[in-house]
């Protein structure tokens, strides 16, 4: 079939490949954790100082016993998912220190904004996992924020979700917290309860803290994540294609890591990398190069039989305005279409990662909305063909008077919240909002709409009694 957005052919595929087995061969990634590089040299792998040197051979091992799908578990077992294949998740905006109001104003998020994005993502019908980090609270201490953030997850939802890569201790913090909420240690071996994104240092380097949080979720089997966000022409080569040679060698590399540790645990591949905007230095998050690599990516993952991820919903934009809706639209679209597993970052994010808007995400999320009823496959049967509707309204009939039309419509037809339809009039006599601001209201509604989801109040104590006792030792040094 004719499509103008062309892959890699295959021959290209091998040459990507081959760069970056050469890179790990030649050049080796770093590795800033003294338990990695004894786990690296205990296995037979050339270690010289912090540099790990990978022959093709023992990656290709590695990759072996990765798998292509697995499901993380929710503590409601309805919202279970799964990463791989043909099946895709969707996730809020991830990282970000700002919040920017409906006035355009930036200011600092805080812990309260970090509660409502929990209780948005639980009453999503779009988005199919809770994040973490979707906004870093200024209000509570750094060195304890990962208690309060994951608790916040646990107790505001009951879907999947993901826990804090930050370090090895904020790892084994939430590990505790996951083995409260799942009644012990041995019941999360091996069972994947909540995803960990660990993000390498381009070029070529996996910090101390990254990779002492990749050991522990590893020694567990729970879900790593490997998004290289290399900027092309700054920290990495300024083609796309070196850069993508680049990014895969470091992420191939922390899935060895991982495979050795713990073989089967799952890992997803992929990234926000992109280009540099050479006029500023800033990463160029929203141009024509991020959406290249994220299909390039999906093809790369598929060749090692591995699960994708990708940035969503990403703009340069500081305003949901039209930009932000542009390349926004082009890069959700493109990351779906091209075979994306675990989508991060769909809604919300404004200004290239460091602002979220309440607006934004539930624009956002109704364009998810959109774009899965794009992509959800056609049926056609003699069900839906509905030749006896034809048959019976003939020549100038009116189906609008059939039953089937009514009891069909709303499965059928994807039936917008936020966007305008029907007459000017109707519209002028509404106000001449713009989508941000019927956002804006439909925030305050779904907020006030939020039920908390039910936990058992034993397992709640103890949650938080963990967490006080944690901060406690934190503060007491």
């Amino acid at each position: 079939m004719f499509g103008r957005m062309t892959g890699f052919s295959e021959s290209e595929i091998n040459k990507i490949h081959n760069a970056a087995m050469e890179i790990l061969r030649d050049i080796g990634v770093a590795f800033h954790d003294p338990e990695a590089l004894e786990i690296f040299k205990e296995n037979g792998f050339k270690v010289d100082g912090k540099t790990i040197f990978f022959k093709e051979k023992q990656i290709m091992e590695r990759l072996s016993t990765a798998p292509s799908r697995f499901v993380v578990h929710a503590r409601n077992p309805e919202k279970d998912v799964a990463i791989g294949g043909k099946d895709y998740v969707l996730l809020p905006g991830y990282g970000a220190p700002f919040i920017i109001d409906t006035d355009g104003e930036q200011r600092n998020a805080v812990m309260e904004d970090y509660i409502n994005f929990c209780k948005l993502v639980h009453t999503s019908e779009y988005l199919d996992m809770m994040g973490y980090l979707m906004v870093m609270p200024s209000d509570i201490p750094p060195n304890s924020s990962h208690l309060d953030m994951f608790l916040a997850n646990l107790l505001y939802s009951d879907k999947a979700t993901m826990a804090s890569p930050q370090d090895r201790q904020k790892a084994l913090d939430n590990i505790e917290m996951l083995s409260i909420l799942w009644g012990g240690r041995d019941k999360i071996l091996n069972k994947p309860v909540a995803v960990a994104k660990i993000n390498p240092v381009s070029p070529l380097i996996y910090a101390d803290g990254m990779a002492g949080a990749l050991i522990e979720y590893a020694r567990l089997g729970q879900p790593l994540q490997f998004p290289s966000a290399a900027m092309a022409g700054t920290t990495g080569p300024v083609t796309i294609a070196g850069t993508l040679a680049v990014t895969t060698a470091e992420i191939l590399a922390g899935i060895a890591l991982t495979q050795i540790i713990n073989p089967g645990t799952p890992c997803v591949f992929g990234g926000n990398s992109t280009s540099t905007d050479m006029r500023s230095g800033a990463m160029a998050l929203g141009g024509p190069e991020a959406i290249i690599i994220i299909k390039a990516n999906t093809q790369i993952a598929h060749f090692y039989g591995l699960p994708c991820k990708a940035g969503g919903s990403v703009t340069d934009s500081f305003f949901p305005d039209m930009q932000a809706g542009i390349e926004s639209g082009i890069s959700l679209f493109t990351a779906l279409a091209s075979g994306v597993n675990m989508l991060d970052q769909s809604c919300g994010i404004l200004a290239c990662f460091n602002a979220m808007s309440f607006e934004k995400f539930l624009i956002d999320e109704e364009n998810c909305g959109y774009i899965k009823r794009v992509l959800r496959p056609l049926e056609v049967t003699d069900a839906t063909i509905a030749m006896d509707q034809i048959k019976k309204a003939g020549i100038g009939g009116a189906y609008l008077t059939f039953p089937e039309t009514f009891s069909q419509f709303k499965t059928e037809f994807f039936i917008p919240k936020l966007a305008v339809r029907g007459g000017y009039e109707n519209w002028k006599k509404n106000g001449k909002k713009q989508i941000w601001e019927r956002a804006a209201e439909y925030k305050t509604k779904r907020l006030s709409s939020y039920e908390k989801p039910y936990i058992d109040p034993a397992i709640e104590k103890e949650l938080m009694a963990f967490v006080d006792c944690r901060k406690k030792e934190i503060t007491e040094g």
